[in-house]
């Protein structure tokens, strides 16, 4: 009897210690994810053989239905899905929505109806284009997004029951993702996140314009570690959603292959932190014509947030972006924290060769050997 009790006790105990393995989240291989909004022909100028994730931006909403809204998508989605005869292992994933794209989520997730007949659309359109998953970016539920587009605090249950129509209607065979806000009152408030978790397999944390075209102060759009004077960060981000039960090997943090240009105040601590208005946007392919000495730029690292920044004193023009170096250290932070992996927005705005997506699969690589 005391040896079958022992047995018991030691069963209990190893199945206990799962369970805490799988709440923390066991080390998975880092995965790469690239958000796509180019052209048919483009997609064949960067490195797609770098990359495990390819998602295609943006479908819409139909109705209640998913939907590709043109014949020259439906051409980019076949040319991104022939890809994988190539490239084994890539998946391929469909989104729905992006900034300003997600105007009728609210009242269509609303209802049982709408939600079971988005369900079903997406699994006929994954059949239809043999694509992998489907990424939802709605931005916001709950919080004000773009402006005029209705939200409501319904969306958060709403939310839930969407994935797991989802879930019942996709089975296994497909992935689901979410692209989630980076910032504090989209986690605090936005996701029941144990629900929701439990049935989606990523989220893409947009871990980027934490400081936007509607800020009037000014800091590091996409930086890694919070500074005094600004919470918002991936790290942030990163221990809100642990705190909230995420498992760490379903978060994917993100990077940004733009720059923000900002207009400042003054020239006080060489414009970070300043009273700002946004003054434009650049794809990180550029920015390095524009970042001269010779245009007046001066290039700075932030100890702190671990983040690259410009500034020009003479116009008061401060440049918020994500380099090599940042690249790097994002990287190497998803290792540490035995996350998903790490995604960008997009690969549009990356260099054809030696951009970042290479710096990013070539830390993998370190990574993966140490």
């Amino acid at each position: 009897m005391n040896k079958l009790k022992t047995f018991f006790l030691l069963i209990f105990f190893v199945v206990a210690a799962t369970g805490i393995i799988a709440q923390r989240g066991k080390q998975v291989p880092l995965s790469i994810s690239g958000y796509y909004a180019g052209s048919t022909t483009a997609v064949d100028s960067f490195p797609i053989n770098k990359l495990n994730y390819l998602i295609f931006s943006f479908c819409h909403l139909k109705g209640n239905r998913l939907s590709v809204d043109r014949a020259a998508d439906t051409a980019t989605i076949q040319k991104m899905v022939s890809l994988k005869q190539a490239i084994p292992g890539l998946k391929i994933i469909l989104s729905l929505g992006g900034w300003g794209g997600c105007k009728d989520c609210s009242p269509v997730f609303s209802t049982r109806k709408g939600r079971k007949e988005f369900a079903e659309s997406t699994k006929e359109l994954m059949e239809y284009f043999n694509t992998d998953g489907i990424d939802l970016d709605w931005e916001y539920p709950v919080i004000a997004g773009y402006p005029g587009h209705p939200y409501s605090l319904d969306d958060k249950e709403n939310f839930t029951s969407l994935i797991k129509m989802l879930r019942r209607k996709l089975g296994e065979k497909f992935e689901i993702s979410f692209a989630a806000g980076g910032f504090s009152s989209f986690i605090d408030s936005a996701i029941e996140w144990k629900k929701v978790m439990h049935r989606a397999d990523k989220v893409n944390l947009m871990s980027y314009d934490l400081v936007h075209g509607f800020s009037k102060i000014s800091g590091h759009h996409t930086p890694l570690f919070s500074a005094q004077q600004q919470l918002e960060s991936v790290d942030n981000g990163v221990t809100k959603l642990l705190n909230a039960g995420v498992p760490s090997n379903k978060i994917v943090i993100g990077a940004a292959f733009y720059a923000r240009f900002f207009e400042v105040a003054d020239t006080l601590n060489n414009g970070l932190y300043r009273p700002a208005v946004f003054h434009h946007g650049v794809s990180y392919r550029y920015i390095y014509d524009s970042l001269t000495t010779e245009n007046g730029f001066v290039k700075y690292m932030d100890s702190a947030a671990q983040a690259p920044y410009a500034f020009n004193a003479a116009r008061k023009i401060l440049v918020t972006y994500d380099d090599s170096v940042s690249i790097k250290l994002k990287t190497n932070y998803v290792r540490k924290r035995k996350l998903n992996g790490i995604m960008f927005w997009q690969i549009m705005d990356d260099k054809f060769s030696d951009g970042l997506l290479e710096v990013i699969y070539r830390s993998k690589l370190r990574e993966e050997s140490n």
